[in-house]
Parts: structure tokens; sequence; C-alpha cells
């Protein structure tokens, strides 16, 4: 690898590292993500069991967005 590739590698990683640490950061604060309509919870007398289907859908649309537009600036 050439060291220019590195160094772009190596911001690209950062940004995505100061997104990650926001989102997490405020991820209690997003009033819908997790409560969607799609998600499925089921609660028992002793299991509850949680998958957040439509919220998991709706995140990959959104990275895969973002990976595919980071591809197109190179």
């Amino acid at each position: 690898m050439e060291l220019g590739k590195v160094g772009k590698l190596i911001i690209y990683i950062g940004i995505f590292l100061i997104v990650l640490g926001v989102l997490i950061h405020f991820y209690p604060k997003i009033p819908f993500l997790g409560k969607l309509p799609g998600d499925i919870y089921i609660k028992r007398e002793n299991v509850s069991f949680y998958f957040p289907l439509a919220t998991s859908i709706i995140v990959s649309i959104v990275l895969s967005l973002a990976l595919y537009l980071l591809s197109k600036l190179k």
C-alpha cells in the first residue's frame, strides 16, 4: 500500500469512529430508534425477547448509502 492510501484509510476510520461515538452518545435521546412498528418485542412471565427488525433494516440502508457515497468520493 502506498503511504497516501494508508493516510486516507486512517482518516476514513477516524471519521467513522467519530460518527459512531456521537451516535452511541446520543442513542438514548433518539426517540424512534428501537421502537419502530416493525420491531418485534415479546414479553412473557419469565422471558422477554426483543428483535429490532425495522431498526436494523433502516440502519443497514443508511450505512449502505454512506459507504456507497464514500466509495464514489475516491
